[in-house]
Parts: structure tokens; C-alpha cells; sequence
């Protein structure tokens, strides 16, 4: 019985690697413009692939260090002590969003201090200029996780279509070559259309991930920024009531 089933795993490995083999082969005889547009459908999947990888990594660090700054500004009291760990979770766009805002609110009192005393009022727009140093910061944030996202885009929209033009040129030359052979068996024409069919495969290879990344991604932005939002105002209220009485 082991025999038995050693020999069918050994049959199954022959017939994938004949299967590669195959589409390989199909590769190589292909024409010079599916060939280009095939080896151009792999770089935008390795380069997809690579971005996948990225922007995962910094989504992922970006919720992680968002959490634990929102756990440390309402456990601590000191300001400064949050400003400190905003700086070391560097990757936490609510981190920064708060350091820019907090830096902004330094600034304004000490404006108002050296011009009229310690009576820090809303009159001189200090929280106009708090508010607009956190939706400046937000949108900072916002584009630095959006980067790159627009080539997953691109790849999931255009690869289909490159592949589907690399397709029709290859079935193209297929039946070109039938009417020079003079030959109308469906033999004849086969592997050329095998090749080309291959372009569409291919596209679509690329285009699938990249679409699924990328509607991810989106949505991962937009939990972050409602993060920045509800953030922004929590800390604009608490520099109301303390800083602008």
C-alpha cells in the first residue's frame, strides 16, 4: 500500500512539473510583444507584491502605536510627558497629530504670555490655530498612508487590459501563421492561442491581489483618519476648558 501510494505522489509530481514545464516552454515560444507584455505584468506583480508587503507592515505598526498613544494620553496628566512619547511612537499618526497640536498650543501661549500676561483668552484665535495645525497634521498622516496606493490601483485596473491586448495580438499572429500554412486544423493553431491566453492569465494574476490590497488599504486609511478626527476634536475641547478660559 505504501508502494502504491508513493508511486501515485510520484505521478502527481511529474505531471506539475511537466504542467511548468509546459507553460514555460509556452513562454519562450511566444512572440517578441506578448513576451514583452508578460515580463511587464510581472514587474507590476513583484513591485504590487512588494507594496502589499509595505504598506501591510505599516498599517499594521500605525493601529498598534495609535492604541497604545491613546492609552497613554488619557492615563497620563502631564502633557509633556505625551508629547515625549508621541516623539518615540513615531509611526502612530495619532501621536503626531496630538505633537503637532500640542507644539502649536505651546507656541500660542507663550505669544499671548509675553503680550498680555497670563490671561490666555480665545479672542486671539488660539484655538483656530490649534485646530488647524491638527487637520494640517491629519492630512500629512492621511497621505503618508495613502502612498503608493494609487499604483495597486492603477495595477488593478490596467493589468486585465494589458493582458487582454498581449491575448489578442498573440491569437492575432496565431492566425496570421494559419493562412501562410494554409492549414485550417485547429492544430495549427493551438499553441499559438495557448500563448496568448497566457497574457490574459497573467493580467489578471497581477490585477486580483492588487484589487484586494487595495480596497483593504482604503479602508484601514479611513479607520485611521476617523481615529485623527475624534482625536483632534477630544483635544481641542480639553485646551478649551484648561488653556482658553
Amino acid at each position: 500500500m505504501s508502494s502504491f501510494w508513493s508511486l501515485q505522489l510520484l505521478a502527481q509530481d511529474g505531471i506539475a512539473a511537466s504542467q511548468q514545464h509546459g507553460i514555460l516552454e509556452l513562454v519562450r515560444s511566444a512572440g517578441l510583444v506578448v513576451q514583452a507584455i508578460l515580463y511587464l505584468l510581472v514587474l507590476f506583480s513583484v513591485v504590487s507584491w512588494g507594496i502589499i508587503a509595505q504598506k501591510f507592515w505599516q498599517m499594521l505598526r500605525a493601529k498598534r502605536e495609535s492604541a497604545k498613544f491613546v492609552e497613554i494620553f488619557w492615563e497620563r496628566r502631564n502633557l509633556s510627558s505625551i508629547h515625549d512619547a508621541s516623539r518615540e511612537l513615531s509611526s502612530s499618526p495619532v501621536g503626531q497629530v496630538f505633537r503637532s497640536g500640542y507644539e502649536e498650543l505651546v507656541r500660542v501661549s507663550r505669544s499671548k504670555k509675553a503680550s498680555a500676561g497670563d490671561n490666555l483668552t480665545t479672542e486671539l484665535g488660539g484655538v483656530e490655530n490649534v485646530s488647524r495645525a491638527m487637520k494640517r497634521a491629519t492630512s500629512v498622516e492621511t497621505t503618508k498612508l495613502e502612498k503608493n496606493c494609487s499604483f495597486l490601483a492603477t495595477t488593478a485596473s490596467s493589468a486585465p487590459f494589458v493582458g487582454l491586448f498581449g491575448t489578442v495580438w498573440g491569437i492575432m499572429d496565431a492566425f496570421r501563421g494559419l493562412s501562410i500554412t494554409h492549414s485550417s486544423s485547429i492544430q495549427a493553431v493551438a499553441p499559438g492561442i495557448a500563448e496568448a491566453l497566457i497574457a490574459t492569465a497573467m493580467g489578471l494574476a497581477a490585477a486580483i491581489p492588487a484589487l484586494m490590497a487595495y480596497n483593504y488599504f482604503v479602508q484601514q486609511v479611513k479607520f485611521l483618519a476617523v481615529e485623527m478626527d475624534n482625536f483632534s476634536h477630544e483635544f481641542l475641547n480639553i485646551a478649551e476648558r484648561h488653556f482658553f478660559k
